[in-house]
Parts: C-alpha cells; sequence; structure tokens
C-alpha cells in the first residue's frame, strides 16, 4: 500500500489511522515517522512516510532509523529484567550489591527497583555537568556512584531524564560483563532480528534521521529554586535535541536517550512484555518475571516532570490525569522527549509503537501521539 507520503501496510479496520498520518504528514504537523501496531503477535499496521530531515530532500525510507530519546529506556529497563528472570539480579536488592562504590554518600539502601522507578534520588548529576560530559561512561557512572541522593530514595519519583542508562547500564555491565550497549545488541536485537541499537554505528549514520528540535522546553531557570530537584534535573546536564545530530551523541552510551532504531524495531523488541515474554520462539522474560513490572513504585506528581506520573519497575503506568489517551487495566509504556511512545497492552496483547523526527512540544507524549493512539484504541473499539 502506497497512498501519498505513507508507505506500508495497514489492515482494513486500521485505515482510520493512516487516515490520521497522511492528514499529519501533509499538514507538516510531522516530518517523518514510523508507526506499528502488532496484535497477538501478528503486525497489523507497519507504516512510515515523510522525510528524513528538515529540508524535505530525503525521504523516510523503510529502514530509516532515528534517535528515539527516551523510549530507549524501556530497552535498557527489558535488559536488566532479562537479568532479573536470569536470577543474576535481584531487583529487591541493593544497588550496591553489584557495584559496591554506589553505597557511598548514603545511598546504601537504594534497591535496583528505585532505580528502575525513578525514586532513587539519583535523577541526575551534580553541577556542574555538560552534556558531552556524559559520552565518557567511566567518569560519568563513577560521579554517579560517588554523590549524595537528592531526597529520600524511594519516596518519590523524580524522572531520572539522562542518567538513566548510566545507573542501570553499570549494573547491566557488572553482573553480564557486558556493556549496556553489546548487552542490547547480542541478547536483545540480535536474537530478535531488531533493528535497534544503543547509539548508532558509523556504517548507519546514511540512514539517521534528523532530528528536528521543539520549542523551548517550558523552563524558567531564573525562577526556580536551585535546590530543587527540577532545577538540579534540568541543569545536571542541560537538554539539548540538536545533539542528538552530532557524531559526539551517536559514538555515546546513553541507555537512557540514544537508542536509535524505528516503529517495526520497538514494536519487536517490547511485544515481549506484551506477549508473555517470548517473541516468534524467542525467549526473553517469563511471565513471572513480567509482573514485576506492574508493581507500583511511586504514584504522584513527579519531582522533575511535574505532573502525576504512576511508576511500577522499568515502565510507566496508566494515569489518566496526565495521559488520558492510554487506557486503564494492564498496561505499561513510555515514550520519548517529542512524542514517540511504545505502549505494552496485556489485555488485549497489543503493541503500538510510533517513532518520529520531528519533536513536539512538552516533556510527556504529544499530541500527535494522542491521535494515532486513539485511532489504533478506536478501531479496536
Amino acid at each position: 500500500m502506497a497512498s501519498g507520503m505513507l508507505n506500508g501496510h495497514v489492515e482494513p479496520r486500521f485505515e482510520p489511522l493512516r487516515d490520521v498520518l497522511e492528514t499529519h504528514l501533509a499538514s507538516g504537523a510531522e516530518c517523518g515517522l514510523s508507526v506499528t501496531v502488532n496484535l497477538d503477535g501478528d503486525t497489523v499496521v507497519d507504516v512510515y512516510g515523510g522525510y528524513a530531515d528538515e529540508a524535505r530532500t530525503r525521504r523516510w525510507e523503510p529502514d530509516t532509523i532515528v534517535n528515539v530519546w527516551s523510549t530507549t529506556k524501556t530497552v535498557t529497563s527489558l535488559a536488566v529484567l532479562m537479568l532479573a528472570d536470569r536470577g543474576l539480579v535481584d531487583l529487591d536488592a541493593p544497588v550496591a550489591a553489584y557495584w559496591p562504590e554506589f553505597a557511598a554518600n548514603g545511598k546504601a539502601q537504594v534497591l535496583v527497583r528505585h532505580l528502575m522507578s525513578h525514586t532513587s534520588g539519583v535523577s541526575g548529576w551534580d553541577a556542574p555537568f555538560a552534556l558531552t560530559d556524559m559520552y565518557d561512561l567511566e567518569r560519568s557512572t563513577a560521579l554517579l556512584a560517588a554523590q549524595a541522593p537528592w531526597w529520600e530514595p524511594g519516596t518519590a519519583s523524580g524522572y531520572h531524564a539522562l542518567n538513566f542508562g548510566h545507573l542501570l547500564g553499570e549494573i547491566v555491565r557488572r553482573v553480564s560483563g557486558k556493556s549496556l550497549t553489546e548487552f542490547v545488541a547480542t541478547e536483545i536485537a540480535g536474537p530478535l532480528g531488531a533493528d535497534f541499537q544503543i547509539g548508532a554505528s558509523k556504517s548507519d549514520w546514511a540512514r539517521c534521521a534528523e532530528i528536528i528540535p521543539p520549542p523551548p522546553l517550558p523552563f524558567d531557570m531564573a525562577t526556580m529554586d536551585p535546590a530543587s530537584v527540577l532545577f538540579k534535573t534540568a541543569v545536571g546536564p542541560a537538554a539539548e535535541a540538536a545533539a542528538a545530530n552530532t557524531e559526539g551523541w551517536r559514538q555515546a552510551e546513553i541507555g537512557a536517550a540514544n537508542g536509535h532504531a524505528n516503529a517495526r524495531s520497538v514494536a519487536r523488541v517490547l511485544s515481549a512484555v506484551t506477549l508473555g515474554g517470548t517473541v516468534d520462539g524467542t525467549r526473553l522474560l517469563s511471565p513471572e518475571t513480567i509482573e514485576h513490572v506492574f508493581r507500583e513504585q511511586a504514584h504522584g506528581v513527579d519531582l522533575f516532570l511535574g505532573a502525576p506520573i504512576r511508576f511500577g519497575i522499568g515502565y510507566a503506568l496508566p494515569e489518566t490525569a496526565s495521559i488520558p489517551y492510554i487506557p486503564e487495566g494492564k498496561i505499561c509504556f513510555w515514550g520519548g522527549w517529542g512524542g514517540s511512545v511504545i505502549i505494552m497492552d496485556l489485555d488485549r496483547r497489543l503493541t503500538i509503537a510510533y517513532m518520529m523526527n520531528k519533536m513536539q512540544p512538552g516533556i510527556i507524549g504529544s499530541d500527535n501521539a494522542a491521535a494515532y493512539v486513539s485511532a489504533v484504541y478506536q478501531a479496536l473499539g
């Protein structure tokens, strides 16, 4: 099927979704995108279209990949859950059981599940700390181990915007002997044949879509309390969307934010959660381990995001006050800065993935994501 700027496959009942996507591409609300819907193990929607660059000179191709920002966190969490499934990590154990240096400065009682639910008290780096400082994995990870928590661990969530992968990646490395980048490549993407990587290999740069930054975040740093978790996370380090187009970013391991993929590959990887742990005969998790995802760890206004969020272990759980287009039920999800989203609906055995290059305003979700997810659920009735 090829219609207008959209290419790929759509089962007839999801034609309204195709119409919404076509409208957004035609209006300029989107530049380039991919959307995949998997239902009970079958791909019922797999579409892509638009342009891979802001100048609109490169078409978005079937193998175009893009920096997916915090959608990366969903794969990083999956890696830790896989180690838990193998009995190599106890989600309720102290982080220091696997990473002894992390016990410093009052963090001896921070648990693995606290890292995975953004409740550890370590939501960023103590200033001064620049975005490019993250690229030095060894030094930046050692700094996190040495610093004190910014609030009492386990009492509230404060979104670990850019350091989530440094924290959990170090556990992966200590336990498996593989870097997070290597673990994802050999234990997740490779076995599933999924086009997902932390960072982007130089040989793949030509097929990377250009990130188009959003309007500035709605933060007035001048009026913020410098002692607040919001301020300290926002400056530790300050996020720069355009950095995603640089060589340094692509070569780094940033398990919170520099995964490169498209909707098809993200849906394939995360359908492991939706479908009981096994994708086309490749087992990543047991159903018992998946149940840990739904153990609520925090439910309230997030200290960084400023909106009510429910976190289980590794993923967010439905919270209709802040994300009304995701229904109640046995669902877990997250997304990326600018609007990408990955939803695992276990009740319906439904996985929805949307990745794009033109970033929308805000931090949580986007109007575009809301329109596409709503169209999927309406089609299902």
